[in-house]
């Protein structure tokens, strides 16, 4: 191709490489940061004298993985990455490396405290991300924020008409709470001060799951009218209302970049929504009875959906295609969860038991064993080496991810387990029981 037909308009290659560089210029890498679940590297940079943040997605990395070739793929990628960055980058790889590495680890959970957080019962509990706070809602119409090390109640957020039955820290920051109430609004607050920011009250029936993106910047609501909305957390107008379940929406979750929302809902689908302009992008069908939960990968490709008819189903967000079935389960699937990198698939049922599923595949990798009663919970420790379940039994187990063995069973409630929590570093749980307390356990 000629100079001219690079440059257009009669400019010179010259010319358009000086544009390039001093647009070049405008960019400044400002700091590394580290992500250890799922492996990744935050660049922190200035464009145009706007501080911003991009992510270096490492999910296959390994304790193994050739450290140079990763480095070199990456400062290849990514033109701010300069040759004067490639010792403290190597650095940061090899600090991923021994964190996945491992070592000898403490997996064994200890009673820490016992709770009895609200005189009425619990509806459910959460963490923020360092786990020294957790927040639990209440047929008593508040919600409570708790510290993790020393049980004192911090805030009590008083307002809501009827049950607070869906709660959420805005993780990672962990400065909001949102609650969502049978009294059909949504209220925002200060998690440290308990200073009511703003109340949503547009929905039409009782708000049943709620949610922040990662960047704090929208909330959705989900509802027994069928609808979910979006929210803006800084001036509380609502964005849009996202139509067209014909059922309840029974759960939502947020992709990665916070572009994009799942629901779930009874009437036997799920739907993927454009959170700028309200669309529906895709609606995952296949399933023969009411969708219980879903929920993105990280990479935001893959959607995992659990029903009554027994199933979870992995679609393929981009398609908008079932891309396994996961068939196995003898009762209904009551949760479903990905593990931090997307490799695997942990499906909770009304059989007794948990399984684990191989991404790829589609295959069962380990049928988790033991409880006596519904799962009604399950989730992935961060480090993705262990799975937690909750039971209706009144126990939480602990099983090893490589197998499945029952490491450990968690006693001490005395009726059925509806909320289990952990935090980042995966050395905290928080269950939650119908007993009317909560449990803090700790490695």
């Amino acid at each position: 191709m000629s100079a001219r037909g690079f440059s257009g308009g009669g400019r010179s290659l010259e010319e358009a490489q000086q544009r390039a560089a001093t647009a070049s210029s405008r960019v400044k890498l400002k700091k590394f940061l580290l992500r250890y679940y799922p492996p990744g590297i935050i660049l922190e940079y200035t464009h145009n004298g706007e501080l911003m943040q991009r992510s270096v997605d490492l999910l296959d990395l390994t304790a193994e993985t050739d450290t140079e070739a990763v480095l070199n793929q990456i400062v290849e990628r990514e033109k701010m990455i300069k040759e004067a960055h490639r010792e403290p980058l190597r650095k940061l790889i090899f600090k991923l490396q021994a964190k996945l590495g491992g070592g000898v680890v403490k997996t064994n959970f200890a009673l820490s405290k016992v709770l009895r957080a609200h005189i009425l019962p619990l509806t459910n509990c959460a963490f923020n991300k360092g786990g020294d706070k957790f927040i639990t809602g209440s047929y008593d119409r508040t919600c409570k924020v708790w510290s993790t090390d020393t049980s004192e109640e911090l805030q009590t957020l008083e307002g809501h008409k009827n049950v607070v039955y869906a709660i959420a820290f805005n993780n990672p920051y962990g400065d909001r709470v949102l609650t969502g109430s049978f009294d059909k609004t949504a209220k925002l607050w200060d998690a440290s001060t308990g200073q009511l920011y703003h109340t949503m009250n547009s929905h039409t029936a009782e708000i049943v799951c709620v949610g922040f993106n990662q960047q704090s910047t929208t909330y959705a609501t989900g509802s027994m009218d069928n609808s979910a909305k979006l929210t803006d957390v800084e001036t509380g107008a609502e964005i849009c209302t996202l139509l067209g379940h014909s059922a309840e929406i029974v759960a939502l979750h947020w992709s990665t970049a916070g572009d994009q929302l799942c629901t779930a809902s009874f009437d036997h689908e799920s739907r993927v929504w454009d959170a700028r302009t309200g669309r529906c992008v895709h609606v995952l069908s296949g399933h023969t009875s009411e969708v219980s939960s879903a929920q993105w990968n990280f990479s935001s490709d893959a959607i995992v959906s659990g029903s009554i008819d027994g199933t979870a189903k992995i679609f393929d967000v981009r398609a908008g295609e079932c891309r396994a079935t996961l068939t196995g389960h003898a009762d209904e699937v009551l949760d479903v969860v990905f593990n931090a990198t997307g490799t695997k698939v942990a499906t909770a049922s009304a059989d007794c038991t948990a399984k684990l599923w191989n991404v790829s595949s589609g295959r069962c990798e380990a049928t988790l064993s033991g409880h006596s009663q519904e799962v009604s919970k399950v989730s992935f420790r961060p480090q993705g080496d262990r799975v937690f379940t909750a039971s209706a039994d009144s126990t939480a187990k602990v099983f090893d991810v490589n197998g499945g063995k029952c490491l450990q069973t968690l006693e001490g409630h005395g009726d059925e387990i509806f909320s289990l929590a952990s935090n980042y570093h995966g050395d905290v749980l928080l269950t939650g029981s119908k007993d009317n307390t909560c449990r803090i356990w700790k490695t």
